[in-house]
């Protein structure tokens, strides 16, 4: 097994997340250097984590360190042209969500990949624990069935000085609220458990944040395989959970967490009848690892070890954006979206604000 050599950009909170989940992988990965513009933050960052190589330019990083690996931690509107140079440099690109704030955006990563043969993949851990690959396993199959009913909330709390950052809550720099950057991790492990989405009927609002983007959004979908589900993403919830309930024929599975879940976290009710079968088949999975960072570092590990795709690669995560996109169009326009047809020329293409229809939309229907 090779060890890579990694590099940090951006130094922020997230960053804390990564560099601890890296010293979780058994000596996989080699964390040697680290960039930010802060050169105080930089410095503490790297004096903590140990962390030789300190740059305040990505480009004297990847071309002194020449990292295996670059992870993305810089705010959202940054990752897509640092994904873009690091790929060109022949760097493996990690980046946090969202990957980038609009669909036209994202496929610039066609070429870059390409001209540098490197690939390009989005932090979505909640793909990677245990329970979800069972879940995933199990669903549709002969002992749960084919699933029928499912729901999908990201209930989360988000006071106003939340947003005292001036890139919060802004179309310009995150790309929307909480559908883009707060429930995307959620309903990113829904697709991956129910396989492609078809349509979306959306409804999104500002209900009481002092923000330009949606405080909410509320989505009904329907999937190829004709299960339909509730989408809810919601930064005014006091209590806040994280939740997925997916009905299958012959079993109900639930998750209920708030930001990383663990075997435990996990329900299986049997319908009347197939008690033994659905309590065998979840009993067979492995079922020790909870989601995490390290556990999809690992994951991308073993992948360019094997010389496979990377895992949530560009493909998938395009997806999962593509869903983002369908929501807003939808809440901004009171039509269904149906899966391929935001394309070139569509409004919804160039950013999820549609041209300004979502701020417009938004501004018309706020309360004071």
């Amino acid at each position: 097994m090779q060890t890579y050599k990694v590099a940090i950009v951006g130094t922020g909170g997230i960053a804390a997340v990564h560099a601890s989940n890296l010293a979780r992988t058994d000596n996989r990965a080699e964390l040697v250097a680290a960039c930010d513009v802060d050169d105080a933050r930089l410095q503490a960052f790297a004096d903590e984590h140990g962390i030789a190589g300190r740059y305040q330019s990505l480009t004297e990083l990847l071309a002194e360190a020449k990292p295996d690996i670059v992870h993305l931690c810089t705010p959202p509107m940054m990752h897509i042209d640092q994904a873009i140079e690091c790929l060109e440099a022949g760097a493996h690109v990690l980046s946090e969500k969202p990957p980038a704030l609009s669909l036209a955006d994202f496929d610039r990563l066609n070429n870059a990949q390409a001209k540098g043969g490197a690939q390009f993949s989005c932090v979505f851990q909640h793909r990677f624990g245990d329970a979800s690959a069972a879940a995933q396993t199990l669903i549709g199959g002969t002992d749960f069935g084919r699933p029928l009913v499912a729901r999908c909330d990201t209930l989360w709390y988000r006071p106003d000085e939340y947003f005292d950052l001036p890139w919060r809550g802004t179309w310009k720099a995150e790309g929307g609220g909480p559908t883009m950057g707060h429930g995307i991790h959620q309903f990113d492990l829904l697709l991956h458990l129910l396989g492609p989405w078809e349509e979306v009927n959306a409804i999104a609002s500002r209900q009481a944040r002092a923000t330009s983007t949606e405080d909410f959004s509320a989505a009904l979908v329907r999937f190829e395989n004709g299960a339909a589900a509730t989408v809810i993403n919601s930064l005014l919830s006091p209590r806040e959970t994280s939740d997925i309930r997916v009905d299958c024929e012959f079993a109900t599975i639930e998750l209920s967490h708030l930001y990383g879940y663990g075997t435990k976290d996990w329900t299986i009710t049997a319908a009347p009848g197939h008690e033994d079968t659905v309590a065998s088949a979840w009993a067979g999975q492995p079922l020790e690892r909870g989601s995490g960072h390290s556990a999809q570092f690992l994951a991308m590990y073993d992948a360019l070890d094997a010389g496979l795709p990377l895992p949530a690669g560009a493909d998938s995560a395009r997806q999962t954006l593509e869903f983002a996109a369908a929501i807003y169009a939808s809440a901004f326009t009171g039509q269904p979206v149906r899966r391929g047809e935001i394309v070139p020329g569509h409004a919804f293409y160039e950013g999820m604000d549609g041209e300004g229809r979502g701020t417009r939309v938004l501004a018309s229907s706020a309360r004071a």
